[in-house]
């Protein structure tokens, strides 16, 4: 018999399955050098520093292992001292949609990888700068003119603030 622990403990896997893509973003690695000009890349930048290299770990919400997801939501409750919802699914809905052009530093980046199923989201910081946990990377800056993620770019969502 199937008790509702069992059920609950289902219904989190499946969206923790949901959220970061397990797919590897294996990109090249490129230098990112940004000189920010807002306070709120600063604090990403701050943010950065303090995490970087950080391990890429499915479903990890600490510096021994974050996956993307939870790396945007530990962001936001640090520098905005606002709650995000822990999925990438349900972050892509926590606010108003941008185009690329209009991104101001704090918007989220998502991008949709293998084969359109796996989804991922980092914070943009600015200068075509974003901000994410990669599973090749771990926590690390990455331009969005890169090849990889230029071709896999999806949509930013401004969450309201």
């Amino acid at each position: 018999m199937i008790n509702l622990r069992s059920i609950n403990l289902l219904l989190f896997l499946i969206l923790i399955l949901q959220g970061c893509s397990s797919y590897s973003t294996r990109t090249p690695t490129a230098s990112v050098n940004i000189q920010p000009q807002s306070p709120v890349a600063s604090a990403l930048l701050s943010q950065h520093k303090s995490w970087k290299g950080t391990p890429y770990r499915w479903g990890g919400q600490s510096r021994q292992g974050v996956d993307c997801s939870a790396f945007t939501q530990l962001t936001y409750k640090t520098i905005f001292e606002q709650h995000l919802p822990r999925t990438t699914i349900a972050q892509v809905n926590s606010g108003i949609k941008v185009k690329q052009h209009q991104l101001i530093p704090g918007d989220l980046v998502f991008f949709k990888l293998g084969g359109n199923t796996q989804r991922h989201v980092g914070v943009y910081v600015e200068q075509g700068i974003f901000l994410h946990a990669s599973t090749s990377q771990g926590v690390t800056l990455s331009r969005l003119d890169n090849p990889y993620w230029k071709q896999h770019y999806w949509t930013a969502v401004r969450p309201k603030r």
